[in-house]
């Protein structure tokens, strides 16, 4: 398979905290929200495709129920409101509100 994060596919994802995991998916679910707002679907559907990526590198990665739940449920309303019929309701604000505390939490663990 080929990953457009090649370096984190190989080993280096999982040195990441989860919160550090999850902020990264973040900021590529930013970009996704970003580029949909400029209409520009194709960026937009590039970027949302790179923070499936990495949420599939976290649920390799995760260990325990709970989490490996959060994560599978967050992937799935993630395809859902880019992809999908957004069945789940999800909005820009809320995908922001959500990745917005993991990129908090990782900035303050340094």
């Amino acid at each position: 398979m080929t990953y457009q994060h090649q370096s984190l596919a190989e080993g280096r994802w999982n040195r990441l905290s989860f919160c550090e995991q999850m902020a990264h998916i973040g900021s590529e679910v930013e970009r996704a929200l970003n580029w949909r707002a400029k209409k520009n679907a194709t960026y937009s559907r590039q970027a949302a495709e790179r923070a499936l990526e990495l949420l599939d590198l976290t649920l390799n990665s995760v260990k325990g129920l709970p989490r490996l739940k959060e994560v599978a449920r967050v992937r799935e309303t993630l395809v859902d409101y880019f992809a999908g019929t957004n069945e789940y309701r999800s909005t820009e604000e809320s995908w922001k509100k959500y990745f917005l505390s993991f990129t908090y939490a990782a900035r303050k663990t340094y």
